[in-house]
């Protein structure tokens, strides 16, 4: 990154922008339950500590008796489940200050997400806190089949952006933006820790005088 410059931040979504693990930890009982697999059942602390990662390894670290094909197969039926339940979700499951710091910093610079997530989750998770207006573009393991680093720099290459910013809470982020080779922001109020950071967040509305002070 230029020193003293930004020309975009990108975000993360679990962990960074909400918490969803305690809807979607009942979702992927219920796909459990319906798949008629020898599969334990999931709790929302399990899924903080699985979150960031892509969906396959997910699959492996929860269900290691399954075979492959199984792991794809309980994945895809969690993930329809999950679509549902967050879809009729009524509850605010969104950090404090997340929705209005983003329309905020929407008219300082460019805002973008990649996600280590499944296809379709991005633009639910948009519906839902009504951001689609602020996000130029996104990416996700889901539509490329590729971890978040690579990720990062597909949409870094197709938006033109030189110098960005990606916000994260877990070290599986950090340990991607070192590959990617961008500064990573630590939020230190999600689900993980990073043992290095360009800087830290206590509450997601920080990002507003930390942009201020890049681009001043």
């Amino acid at each position: 990154m230029n020193k003293g410059y930004t020309d975009g931040i990108i975000l993360d979504i679990d962990g960074t922008i909400w918490n969803t693990t305690g809807i979607v930890a009942v979702a992927w009982n219920k796909a459990i339950e319906k798949s008629g697999l020898d599969a334990k059942k999931v709790n929302a602390q399990m899924l903080q500590q699985e979150f960031g990662k892509t969906m396959d390894v997910i699959a492996q670290d929860l269900w290691p008796n399954l075979s492959k094909a199984d792991q794809d197969k309980l994945m895809s039926y969690c993930c329809t489940e999950e679509q549902i339940e967050i879809k009729n979700n009524t509850i605010d499951i969104t950090y404090p200050g997340v929705i209005e710091t983003i329309k905020e910093l929407s008219t300082m610079q460019n805002l973008y997400i990649v996600s280590n997530c499944q296809d379709g989750y991005i633009e639910l998770t948009m519906e839902k806190t009504g951001i689609t207006p602020y996000i130029k573009d996104f990416e996700c393991f889901g539509r490329t089949g590729k971890a978040k680093a690579e990720n990062i720099q597909i949409l870094c290459s197709r938006n033109n952006i030189t110098s960005p910013l990606y916000v994260g809470d877990t070290q599986g982020d950090c340990d991607s933006c070192k590959q990617a080779e961008i500064p990573f922001i630590w939020a230190s109020y999600g689900f993980g820790r990073a043992d290095k950071y360009y800087e830290k967040i206590d509450s997601f509305e920080e990002l507003i005088k930390i942009v201020t002070s890049i681009n001043k």
